[in-house]
């Protein structure tokens, strides 16, 4: 990227919407890493739940040990699925396509510049620091 984000004429329309659009991007990338958190906090916790149905049958209650065995562990987290899934579809059928829109529409306004308004801004920033020196 050798392009001077200074040097880009972008309005101020298509820079506030490459702008927005990156920072909803990082908001995506958020919610998948909450997602993963979601999928290892489910994972521990079935696990916690393995132990508690072997606790349970070595208490006698082969009863609630066979009811969690066979209804509640092997259920999946959302409309059947296991969150493994979800961070899986989650990955290739959202984060990859709105990523590579992003990227796109970046190439095309911006020459591929990433963070436009912020290199803008650091710009201007050192630029005046420098003369208040």
């Amino acid at each position: 990227m050798s392009t001077d984000p200074d040097d880009l004429e972008l309005s101020e329309s298509e820079q506030q919407a490459l702008h927005d659009l990156q920072v909803g991007i990082e908001y995506v990338h958020r919610s998948y890493g909450s997602l993963l958190e979601f999928h290892h906090q489910l994972g521990h916790a079935m696990d916690r739940m393995s132990d508690a149905q072997e606790a349970l049958r070595s208490a006698g209650h082969d009863e609630w040990a066979d009811e969690l065995r066979d209804d509640h562990l092997p259920a999946g987290a959302i409309s059947d699925q296991w969150t493994f899934e979800l961070v899986e579809e989650f990955s290739t059928e959202f984060l990859e396509d709105v990523d590579d829109f992003e990227k796109t529409v970046r190439a095309e306004l911006a020459d591929g510049v990433d963070h436009v308004t912020e290199r803008r801004q650091k710009r201007r920033l050192r630029e005046r620091a420098r003369r208040d020196e």
